[in-house]
């Protein structure tokens, strides 16, 4: 069993306001974000007016926030909302989910491209490439947090986290910093260059993210308030299966385009 680091989650604290890691890691994580695509447009030789990515990322942040609240409500915990709505406002109690984000980004992303007319694929090829940078750091971030945590295990790796009582658990959050993470990121960069037609880079994203989350879904301990569904699968791997389905056919689509 290897110790947990039990790392401070505040850098700075200065009276009620503090510098939190795991806030320091999505604000990495949109800034590599920011290179990497005005990079991108530069080499592509895409022609955009001169504020089009301080208002894209607007969008963009602004979507993230919305759909990650809102899918987590509808998602992981609709009944404990019902019963007390205002909560649903109180952001900095938790509660986010990847798959609303990701729902909020696409929809961000689309109205952005409505309004500045540029193709939406071409924009989102372009995302895709960083969004396993913000993924990966973001789950450094649980992981000094101390949450969303593995399953109990005796593998020699496991971990006691202070919030996971009194068993050694699987270091989840670093296998998804990994493989939703590094290894995502190390694909689809290998990968941008070899098809010539937009969105196809897209369509793997969903796929082999929602593969890879999947699997590590059998090493992550589900949440509380849901448990299992039929007895084996956790709400994350039953919106992975929607996302790999939906990866499959917005490939065979843009294939056929």
């Amino acid at each position: 069993m290897l110790p947990y680091p039990n790392i401070n989650p505040e850098i700075l604290k200065i009276g009620p306001l503090s510098i939190r890691w795991y806030g320091l890691m999505y604000l990495i994580g949109f800034l590599c974000s920011y290179l990497i695509v005005k990079s991108e447009i530069k080499r592509k030789g895409l022609k955009v007016e001169k504020d089009f990515l301080e208002n894209l990322y607007f969008y963009l942040i602004l979507g993230l926030l919305i759909g990650a609240r809102i899918g987590y409500v509808l998602f992981y915990n609709l009944s404990y909302y019902i019963h007390n709505p205002l909560e649903v406002l109180a952001i900095w109690h938790g509660g986010m989910s990847f798959h609303g984000g990701l729902l909020g980004v696409i929809f961000s992303a689309w109205i952005f491209t409505k309004i500045k007319k540029f193709d939406f694929f071409t924009l989102t090829d372009m995302l895709v490439l960083t969004a396993p940078i913000g993924l990966g750091l973001g789950r450094i971030g649980n992981f000094i947090n101390g949450e969303l945590y593995g399953r109990v295990t005796d593998v020699p790796w496991a971990m006691i986290f202070p919030e996971g009582g009194p068993l050694p658990r699987h270091p989840s959050q670093l296998y998804e910093a990994g493989l939703e993470g590094a290894l995502l990121f190390v694909i689809l960069w290998f990968l941008k260059d070899k098809f010539n037609k937009s969105g196809l880079i897209s369509s793997l994203f969903l796929i082999l993210y929602g593969i890879l989350r999947f699997v590590v879904e059998f090493f992550r301990e589900p949440d509380p308030q849901i448990g299992y569904i039929l007895g084996i699968f956790t709400m994350g791997q039953i919106l992975c299966s929607i996302m790999i389905l939906a990866g499959l056919g917005l490939f065979f689509y843009r294939s056929r385009k």
